[in-house]
């Protein structure tokens, strides 16, 4: 692939051998689950989903995980590749890979106790924490058949067309659970030592070998910190590696963590290649090729992980969920064009452990390539989008991309909205690469902005379309003292926290609430050591599994996060990501307040009612909380004011994401709301 990009990125815009296939760069689109796995009606749209990616230039792509037997489903009848009608039926995949240039594997994955069902197996009777069923033990009968099931899987995917397969050892599936004393209690040949417990995998990888021949790829996906306790030790790990070579592994790919691990590995707080470091260690002890992963989601980033050596691939999963072409843009040095993953999880990982499809929050075509069309319209409109937050720049480019003709008015002096405010949240810096993606795309679609311009009803008469995205403002509660000089709203307490005492009160736990708290507690921009350090992310060659102490720095404030619910603080955060946004809060020493009632704010603090201590239906007692800052996340209100003179003048409006409805910053909706009508209009 050639154009004014390879000159900035030569190792990654280089070719490279895997078994019998040359890649013509070193971009591994790593494996992610859409839910299109799971049901045979979807393999057409599963066919276009990577389809489009190997137009855009990947030089590998990984299927979502197949099963290699009903009994390593991750849900009731989900994915699996165990007959040869299945095999056949992904000749549609992979044609249409194949037709545009691109290569692709198929991951064989087995749940072990992981899966969502009755009917589970794992190498032990232990149930996950994160499932609600306990598998039983295989037998040692049920061992032999399942490493036989993996080889078998890997055959029909050959058959299928598939360039070969990525054999799931990582983030703790069964392979995982077999390899570690934590979930492997086995006294039989196949547990009780590291050697034992290490023939699985190593036998899996011969036999698959053995069925598939020399020229296919074995790709196998290897945990190098497991990061829960009684883990694998680096020694351990560095000899499944050596063994896994000689058993005719082709590559080997990198997983972080697993799934039940209380470290997160991928959410937005993690630093951009933040694991890379491990990667290199692995790389300096084998002889294939070793793939690095874990928040890579740049060009420059990417390039520096390889020119550093710390591996030979780059494996991105959501960053070519969200742009297709990140390839192809990176080749041709539009890098300022690809749409980023912010690592937000929101549509992607969220919707997948929600069992729905997964796409992109800026993407919203993302596995959806078949269903929403943003083809070049027929008849150009005059349409003029008000409000430049999330909802009006998604509608304006899009539009624009149609060839509409488009202005965008934003009453402010830049345009981002919202996620301006998040780009300024400890963790939330990649928004800022969302917000300089759309000021781009603006100028490279030829959208007309109009910055500090309230344009009223009467400039925008001669529009053929007006879409209102005039977004949200805080709602301000009935609280008695509500304007005291403590109190703060939301915005006002992130754009200037110099303005912020050393003791608050957060009032409203959603997601603003722990934003909020996040802002005042962290500093923004954390190295990858900090994070670490903070974390307790240690050298596994030094703790076993990467698990080290924690080490926080002390906090700037003392904080209470208050709210009138007594349910847990943070319930509607994502699935994916609450868990971390609440441990770093608790880390920080936060107080957490709730079924809290709101008497009055004044000199002494925030003055509350609370329930019995006893939990009893008892008399509430008073409380005070003595407070320096009250900031107020108290909730939003739609910001409307055109939509009924408009419709009063007759012209057709469109009110899109928080003028429409004031949720919780929902960007996810307001985004995809955009992309939807201007596919329509």
């Amino acid at each position: 692939m050639t154009g004014s990009g390879a000159s900035a990125y030569p190792h990654l815009l280089s070719p490279v051998q895997l078994g019998g296939v040359t890649l013509p760069n070193r971009v591994v689109m790593g494996s992610m689950h859409t839910k299109l796995e799971d049901r045979a009606r979807d393999i057409d749209k599963l066919a276009a989903y990577f389809a489009e990616r190997a137009r855009g230039g990947v030089g590998l792509m990984v299927t979502g995980g197949y099963a290699p037997s009903w009994r390593g489903w991750l849900l009731p009848f989900g994915s699996s590749m165990v007959r040869a009608t299945q095999a056949r039926r992904h000749r549609t995949v992979t044609d249409a890979v194949h037709e545009h240039g691109g290569r692709i594997l198929l991951q064989v994955l087995h749940a072990g106790r992981y899966a969502y069902h009755p009917m589970s197996q794992g190498a032990s009777a232990l149930k996950s924490p994160i499932t609600p069923f306990r598998p039983s033990a295989l037998t040692t009968r049920q061992v032999e058949r399942t490493i036989t099931d993996f080889a078998q899987s890997a055959r029909l995917a050959q058959q299928a067309g598939y360039d070969g397969v990525e054999i799931m050892g990582s983030e703790g599936y069964l392979i995982n659970q077999m390899l570690t004393a934590r979930t492997n209690d086995r006294t039989d040949a196949w547990g009780g030592s590291a050697a034992a417990r290490q023939r699985f995998p190593v036998e899996i990888v011969r036999r698959t070998r053995e069925l598939v021949g020399d020229d296919f790829i074995v790709q196998y996906r290897m945990s190098l910190l497991d990061l829960v306790p009684e883990g694998q030790s680096w020694a351990e790990t560095v000899d499944l590696a050596h063994a896994l070579e000689a058993a005719g592994a082709t590559c080997f790919n990198t997983g972080i963590g697993w799934h039940e691990s209380r470290i997160p590995t991928i959410v937005t707080s993690v630093p951009r290649a933040a694991f890379s470091w491990v990667s290199a260690r692995l790389k300096a002890e084998v002889g294939v090729p070793v793939i690095a992963s874990n928040r890579i989601n740049r060009p420059e980033v990417a390039e520096q992980v390889l020119a550093a050596g710390e591996a030979d691939l780059v494996s991105m999963a959501r960053p070519l969920l969200a742009d297709p072409a990140w390839v192809s843009k990176t080749a041709q040095g539009r890098e300022a064009e690809i749409i980023p993953c912010i690592a937000c999880n929101q549509a992607c990982l969220d919707h997948t452990f929600d069992n729905q499809r997964a796409t992109c929050i800026l993407n919203p075509r993302s596995a959806h390539e078949t269903e929403l069309v943003l083809a070049p319209t027929r008849m150009v409109r005059k349409v003029a989008v008000v409000g430049a937050g999330p909802a009006g720049l998604a509608a304006a480019v899009e539009l624009a991309g149609r060839g509409h003709e488009v202005d965008l008015y934003e009453a402010s002096e830049q345009v981002g909205g919202q996620f301006r405010l998040a780009a300024q949240i400890p963790g939330k810096e990649e928004f800022r690469a969302a917000i300089a993606y759309y000021e781009h795309m603006l100028g490279v679609r030829g959208v007309r902005v109009h910055l500090g311009r309230r344009v009223g009803v009467e400039e925008l008469r001669g529009a053929d379309e007006v879409v209102v995205a005039t977004g949200v403002t805080p709602r301000v509660p009935e609280i008695p003292g509500v304007d005291h000089p403590s109190v703060l709203s939301y915005p006002e307490a992130i754009r200037e926290p110099g303005r912020v005492g050393r003791r608050v009160a957060v009032v409203g736990a959603g997601g603003i609430g722990f934003d909020v708290s996040s802002a005042l507690l962290h500093e923004p921009d954390e190295s990858v050591q900090e994070w670490r350090a903070r974390w307790g992310v240690a050298d596994p060659w030094e703790q076993r599994a990467g698990l080290g102490e924690k080490r926080q720095p002390p906090p700037p404030r003392e904080l209470h996060l208050v709210q009138r619910k007594a349910t847990r603080h943070g319930k509607g955060l994502g699935r994916t990501t609450g868990w971390v946004h609440r441990t770093e809060l608790i880390d920080a020493g936060v107080e957490f307040v709730g079924g809290a009632e709101y008497v009055r704010i004044d000199d002494a603090g925030l003055h509350l009612t609370l329930p019995p201590e006893d939990g009893g239906t008892g008399e509430r007692r008073p409380h005070v909380i003595p407070v320096d800052t009250v900031v107020i996340c108290a909730g939003q209100e739609s910001v409307t004011d055109l939509v009924e003179p408009l419709g009063e003048l007759g012209v057709p409006v469109h009110v899109i994401g928080g003028a429409d409805v004031a949720a919780e910053l929902d960007a996810k909706r307001a985004i995809k709301q955009a992309t939807e009508l201007a596919a329509q209009i």
